[in-house]
């Protein structure tokens, strides 16, 4: 089994502010878009494995 340095880094990593100054109003816009996307598939994510454990604790009940 080989390990990548990736793998050894922490998960929770702060994610550092970009710097906005000098982007124009157009990215600003585009770069929103990317981000609400990115939260879109992050509560996608949450919702099913959110679902899994609900479907799990189900089962673990009975």
């Amino acid at each position: 089994m080989t390990f990548e340095m990736e793998d050894l880094e922490p998960q929770n990593k702060e994610i550092k502010p970009k710097d906005l100054s000098n982007w124009s109003i157009e990215e600003l816009g585009d770069y929103i878009t990317a981000l609400e996307a990115e939260i879109e598939r992050a509560r996608q994510s949450i919702a099913a494995k959110e679902q899994f454990k609900s479907g799990a604790d189900q089962v673990f009940k009975s």
